[in-house]
């Protein structure tokens, strides 16, 4: 694997001389903006790999993306690689319907020491829930970003990530009570603890994201991917766009239904994918939220 093949991956030709807040903000967002949170092997009959040079492969090699157990895997190589100090994390993610969070720790998250402060750095969450820079832990801190606002929350060595997200604009009307819009604007994301992982850690949840019945992942075809000013998402056939901060508090949300040949052109366009095996989109009745 090499470090100078990811970074022309993910179109970073700044410095990393200097291991500072900088730095890291600069290589996350040029992450989030050219490696798409996606999880259509799954959808092609394919299976989501958890070593990291099957990752490598994937993502740099075969110009694709992944979730967050083969993203932010990718990016604690490449931080490392380059000399931060760098901690993988487990997270609980927060299911909305149930009202509870995960009770397997199914998210793969990393924490940065700079400087005697720790951050916390995900690369892997996407949609609007994406963070564009890493979140200083400090609990009951507001940290505005341009997404939304993110808060971290400290109570009994459990850390817990929330957002205020903004008002939202919808001008397609037949999308106006779509399944796939977050009705919140307090949205709660995920919890974790400060308990180091390793990557051998998500093997199990790895293997059952993909294969059960019970997963989001299973259930929903899915890509993300940042922008300058916004997110698109493709959810089974549908293609959203959503331009963060298009007017005072408000996010303004765009809508299309796609067909099949349609999709494996927005894919090439928007999110440059090029798939080897065929895409069978899934939009299931599992919850997930853009």
């Amino acid at each position: 694997m090499d470090i100078e093949a990811y970074f022309k991956r993910i179109g970073y030709k700044n410095s990393r001389n200097k291991l500072n807040l900088e730095t890291l903000t600069d290589i996350l967002q040029h992450q989030i903006r050219a490696i798409p949170f996606e999880n259509l092997n799954i959808h092609c009959g394919e299976p989501m790999e958890l070593g990291l040079e099957a990752i490598f492969h994937q993502v740099v090699r075969k110009n694709r993306g992944g979730w967050c157990l083969q993203v932010n895997h990718l990016l604690y190589w490449a931080l490392t690689t380059i000399g931060f100090e760098t901690t993988m994390l487990g997270g609980y993610v927060y299911n909305t319907p149930a009202n509870k969070y995960s009770s397997a720790m199914i998210h793969l998250l990393l924490k940065v020491t700079l400087d005697g402060r720790n951050y916390i750095v995900d690369a892997g969450f996407g949609r609007s829930y994406q963070m564009w820079q890493p979140l200083e832990l400090i609990s009951g801190k507001d940290q505005p970003q341009v997404p939304c606002i993110f808060r971290l929350t400290e109570e009994k060595e459990i850390w817990y990530l929330d957002q205020i997200r903004r008002e939202q604009y919808i001008p397609n009307q037949e999308f106006l009570n779509s399944d796939l819009l977050e009705k919140k604007r307090y949205r709660r994301i995920y919890s974790f603890t400060l308990k180091p992982r390793t990557i051998e850690d998500f093997e199990l949840v790895n293997k059952y994201l993909q294969e059960s019945e019970a997963s989001v992942f299973t259930s929903k075809s899915f890509c993300s991917l940042q922008t300058p000013d916004g997110v698109h998402c493709l959810v089974g056939f549908i293609l959203t766009y959503r331009k963060f901060s298009y007017k005072d508090n408000m996010d303004l949300v765009e809508f299309k239904t796609l067909n099949e040949r349609e999709i494996e052109e927005e894919l090439k366009k928007i999110f440059n994918i090029s798939l080897e095996g065929k895409l069978v989109p899934k939009n299931g009745d599992k919850f997930f939220t853009i």
